[in-house]
């Protein structure tokens, strides 16, 4: 059974590259000085960031997958420069578990599930 795991520290560049690529250009992703004013403190990942990370991985692992379904919460953010843990389980023949956590706290930032195939 599939069981991957690898650490991640996300950078502001990532975090810049992907809402340029995605047009998702949300200040609470880009603009640190704003975000230092809010609750947070500093910018939070894109959520869709986060998974195209865990599916990276998946692909390079076994190139050939394809993905049939996904599902994903979002229960708490992810932060520049804080270590994630990402996580995919493979629950039974094409059936996943995807988790991402914050190292320094265990906070789950991403929950889901996916059906892959070949």
């Amino acid at each position: 059974m599939l069981d991957l795991q690898e650490v991640w520290v996300p950078t502001q560049a990532e975090f810049d590259a992907f809402a340029a690529v995605s047009g998702d250009d949300n200040a609470i992703h880009v603009d640190p000085e704003f975000c230092a004013a809010t609750t947070f403190g500093r910018t939070v990942s894109h959520g869709m960031l986060i998974y195209s990370k865990l599916w990276g991985m998946l692909k390079r692992y076994d190139a050939s997958l394809r993905q049939v379904s996904q599902s994903m919460m979002f229960p708490n953010p992810a932060f520049t420069g804080e270590a994630l843990d990402l996580r995919i389980v493979e629950t039974s023949p094409g059936q996943l578990t995807m988790r991402v956590t914050r190292v320094a706290d265990g906070a789950e930032c991403l929950v889901g599930e996916a059906e892959v195939t070949c």
